[in-house]
Parts: structure tokens; C-alpha cells; sequence
């Protein structure tokens, strides 16, 4: 990383248009990073506070809506900010960031979603069994190595972009530091390194996607020898947004870095990866917190304890009052 010093920042161009607009896009980013951030918020806390969501499920959700949080605040608070400075410059430390922590959190969350699709197989197809499948310390192992896996990655990523020269035009042609964007503006005339990384990352993604349809074929088939047309509904409504949410973060994602790097880009551009950002992380809570029966329960139960605590410190606190006046 030797040659990264000739451009001290970037001009992120993003999307383009009047100026309402792009105020209209950033608004309505900020708000879906908001629920992002409740929704994610309230599924570890609830999965931490609860003893009874202490499960394989649920430990591997915990992660996901963290991965969740870190992809969708690498990229919306910088992006918000500028929209409203009209300064669309990101400093080259914070493009380094923001290079590093999207391969890093999106890559780790397709390494969970695998897992849980593992997981999901294991308590439908092999009930009786589950347990031993997955025991405490799998899943913590299959937890440790989602993380390591995309940090080996990510710094990959990040060490192939910025070891090219970067000294002519600094403006990125999206509303982020996206990797494909940046290679079409480097100095670099061998940027085949990064492409090589790019291809063989794509070939690891579509293994898990390859393990995660193939679990989900399985799980279909056991589901429809289910007797009980009730049951058959529910194990259809859990996975089936679930998949659905795979193939969508996916697909957007493979379109978006598997384009060709060098040509012009379109909003279609903007839109994709605007897919694969703010996606996962404001969908995963609604399908795994509002749709769920035990998530639900668990999360009244701690308003519910909650709004008692704070009732009965309220009532406390009174009848001390009450008692000091009188004395």
C-alpha cells in the first residue's frame, strides 16, 4: 500500500437529479436506517435478555442483526451527511473504512444465513437429533468462522483496492466507496489482482448459496409429508421470506460487482447496490422478530417487565416524597 498516498480523498457523485430528490432519497435512507437500527436493536437485546431464546436460532440471529447494523452504518450516516453539507467528499481513511466493513459485514451475514439455513434443516429433517447437531460449541465455531472468514476477505479486498495507484480523477461514480467504482478510476493499468479476488469471492458466495438452496430443498421435502395443513403453512411462511431475502441480497450483490468495471453507470447502478445495502438489514427483523411467535412473546414480556419496574420505582419514589413532607 505504497502508492495510495497521491489522492488525499474521493468525490462521491451518488445519485443525481434536483436537489428535492436527492434530499428525498436521503430522507428516506435515514428512515429505513432507523427501523434498521430498532429492529436489529430489539432482536439482540430481546435474544440477550431471555433465557428462553437462548437457542441455536437465536444466537446466530443475534449476529446476524449485528453484521446487519454494520453494513447498513458503513454507508447511510456518511451518505445522509453529505446530502445535507451538499459536500459530497469522503475523506481516504473513511473510503478505506467504508471498503473494508461492507465486504466484511455483508460477507459475514451470507456466512450466517448459511449457517442458519444448516440449522433450520437440522431441527426439521433430523428433529431428534438436533441437539447433537447443533451443540453450543458448533455453533459458536460456525459464529467464529463466519467472522474470521469475511475479515480474511475483507482485508483482502481492501489491500488489492488500495495497492493501485489512485492520482488522476477521484470521483466515484456512486454514493459510496463501492470497489467496482474505484477500480474504474485508478491509475493502475493491471488491476487483475482485484479482479481475481472479486471472481473467487463470487465463487465462495455462490457455494453458500448452492448449500442454502440445497438445505431449503430438503426442508420443502420433509415439510410436505407433514399430515397437518396448519404446520405445512408455518414452515412455508418462515423459510420462504427467508429465501426470498437471500436471492435478493445475492443477486443484486453478484450484478453490482460482477458488471464490467470499466463503462458508464446508471442509476440502475445506484438502485442495485442500494438493494443489497439497505435490504437485509431493514427486512431480517421483520421476518425473524415480528413474525415470529416466540420473538414477539419475549419482546412483550420485556416491555412489559420494564414498564412494571419503572411503575413501582414511579410509586417509590412518590411515597418517599409523600412521607418526607409529612415529616
Amino acid at each position: 500500500m505504497n502508492n495510495i498516498s497521491v489522492v488525499a480523498e474521493f468525490v462521491l457523485l451518488g445519485f443525481s437529479g434536483p436537489r428535492m430528490l436527492q434530499f428525498l432519497q436521503s430522507g428516506t435512507f435515514v428512515v429505513i436506517y432507523l427501523m434498521a437500527l430498532l429492529g436489529n436493536g430489539l432482536i439482540i437485546t430481546t435474544a440477550s435478555l431471555d433465557p428462553c431464546l437462548h437457542t441455536p436460532m437465536y444466537f446466530f440471529l443475534k449476529n446476524l442483526s449485528l453484521f446487519d447494523i454494520c453494513l447498513i452504518s458503513a454507508i447511510v450516516p456518511k451518505t445522509f451527511a453529505n446530502s445535507l453539507t451538499r459536500i459530497n467528499s469522503i475523506s481516504f481513511p473513511g473510503c478505506v473504512t467504508q471498503v473494508f466493513l461492507v465486504p466484511f459485514a455483508a460477507g459475514a451475514e451470507l456466512f450466517l444465513l448459511t449457517a442458519m439455513s444448516i440449522d433450520r434443516y437440522a431441527a426439521i429433517c433430523h428433529p431428534l437429533h438436533y441437539e447433537l447437531i447443533m451443540n453450543r460449541g458448533r455453533c459458536v465455531h460456525m459464529v467464529t468462522l463466519s467472522w474470521l472468514s469475511s475479515g480474511l476477505i475483507s482485508i483482502t479486498h481492501t489491500a488489492g483496492t488500495f495497492s493501485l495507484t489512485y492520482c488522476g480523477p477521484n470521483e466515484v461514480q456512486q454514493f459510496f466507496c463501492d470497489i467496482p467504482q474505484l477500480l474504474a478510476i485508478t491509475c493502475s493499468e493491471n488491476v487483475t489482482v482485484e479482479i481475481v479476488i472479486i471472481l473467487i469471492d463470487a465463487v465462495l458466495d455462490l457455494c453458500c448459496f448452492i448449500c442454502i438452496i440445497v438445505s431449503y430443498i430438503y426442508i420443502f421435502s420433509t415439510v410436505r409429508k407433514i399430515p397437518s395443513t396448519e404446520g405445512q403453512s408455518k414452515a412455508y411462511s418462515t423459510c420462504l421470506p427467508h429465501l426470498v431475502v437471500v436471492v435478493l441480497f445475492l443477486s443484486t450483490a453478484f450484478i453490482a460487482y460482477l458488471k464490467p468495471i470499466l463503462g458508464s453507470t446508471s442509476v440502475t447502478d445506484h438502485v442495485l447496490s442500494s438493494f443489497y445495502i439497505l435490504l437485509p438489514p431493514s427486512l431480517n427483523p421483520i421476518i425473524y422478530s415480528l413474525r415470529n411467535k416466540a420473538m414477539r412473546a419475549s419482546l412483550e414480556k420485556l416491555i412489559t417487565k420494564k414498564l412494571w419496574v419503572k411503575r413501582i420505582s414511579f410509586f417509590s419514589k412518590n411515597k418517599c416524597i409523600l412521607f418526607l413532607i409529612f415529616v
